[in-house]
């Protein structure tokens, strides 16, 4: 038995061999919903990797046990005594890319945060309870700062992921990223099809260099996310994808629902049904990589994070409540990350909870 916080208040063991969290305490009852999910996950479900000294449940969350998780507990306390915090922070780093994707809603625009804005952003977060940082848009491998970025996130508190379409992987820059402290690297791969896949991206070749990032990541020790949106008539295509990701060797293929640009191309229930079921089947299988589907984590598991678990900061400093919510509260170059947070909470969008994406209903 591993013990993971103790406090006067909370006192939280994690069991290995049981798979297993308990938590003691004054604070007890305030996390037990909390911790309920958590182990009928872990009791149900494969992991993305079992490590010598942690447990990776997901690469969306911290690692079991570490002093980021410890920090989304704590913040589970806060969230069910109605003081919700930024749990997750995702910060648009730069509008450099190599791609020239059709749903890229950046690349047009001019400018980017400076290393010591974002720097700001992270120290902020932090402050305010952060235990997630995903530095994402177009492509934060073009930023020479970004290892500096990396590292400047205290691993003590918060964990990094780091989102790229793979055209511009290198061993060096593999390896940066892992003496840096990366978590977790996601790349995105639209189809085993490398033709479909270009034709998204914009890019001949992309496919076979977004395949050859996910190699030299995992050659070079990283824990690799392979992740895609999806939309209406795609759904079939996911068991390709994860036979795909699994001969890969990857740990998780990450399936979110894509924007619908047109009502056509919105999730039906019978699909997103689907998508439930396959997350069920594949997790309950102790081969092959894990599942994360936002359908099933952002709908029935935990409800939408936007607003109410994650913060989103723009590449012009605008504050959302996740990417793909594109109304922006406040902006980072005007007010502190706490006032934004305010500003976003008080705004009245993100009250109770919803267990569908919001980005969903534009043609509702």
């Amino acid at each position: 038995m591993t013990q993971l916080i103790k406090t006067a208040a909370l006192s939280i063991d994690f069991d290995r061999d049981l798979m297993a969290l308990k938590a003691s305490g004054a604070l007890e009852r305030i996390v037990q919903p909390a911790l309920k999910t958590i182990n009928q996950r872990l009791a149900e479900e494969k992991p993305a990797q079992v490590r010598l000294k942690d447990i990776v449940a997901s690469t969306w969350l911290p690692p079991i046990p570490s002093g980021p998780f410890k920090r989304l507990l704590i913040n589970e306390a806060r969230t069910a005594i109605g003081r919700p915090v930024p749990q997750t922070v995702s910060i648009e780093v730069t509008r450099r890319c190599g791609a020239n994707c059709d749903h890229c809603l950046i690349k047009d625009g001019e400018g980017e945060l400076s290393r010591e804005e974002i720097v700001s952003v992270i120290d902020q977060a932090l402050d305010m309870g952060t235990c997630i940082i995903t530095f994402t848009e177009g492509d934060p491998l073009l930023r020479e700062d970004i290892f500096e970025l990396i590292r400047h996130v205290d691993p003590e508190k918060a964990v990094v992921n780091l989102f790229t379409p793979g055209l511009e992987m290198t061993v060096e820059k593999a390896v940066k990223l892992r003496e840096a402290g990366l978590y977790n690297l996601i790349i995105g791969i639209y189809s085993s099809d490398p033709e479909e896949h270009d034709r998204v991206r914009g890019v001949e070749g992309a496919h076979a260099r977004a395949v050859e990032a996910i190699r030299i990541a995992l050659d070079t020790g990283l824990l690799v996310t392979m992740a895609c949106h999806v939309k209406s008539g795609q759904v079939d295509g996911i068991s390709e994808l994860y036979k795909f990701a699994e001969d890969l060797g990857v740990q998780e293929l990450s399936i979110w629902e894509g924007i619908p640009k047109e009502p056509k191309e919105a999730l039906t229930q019978i699909e997103r049904e689907k998508i439930i079921d396959l997350y069920r089947k594949i997790n309950s299988q102790a081969s092959g990589p894990r599942l994360f589907a936002s359908t099933y984590f952002e709908g029935q598991m935990m409800g939408c994070m936007a607003g109410r678990r994650w913060m989103h900061v723009g590449v012009d400093g605008g504050i959302r409540g996740c990417p793909y919510l594109q109304e922006s509260f406040e902006n980072i170059r005007e007010c502190s990350l706490k006032d934004a947070w305010k500003a976003l909470r008080e705004s009245g969008r993100f009250e109770g909870n919803i267990h569908h994406c919001p980005a969903q209903d534009i043609f509702g």
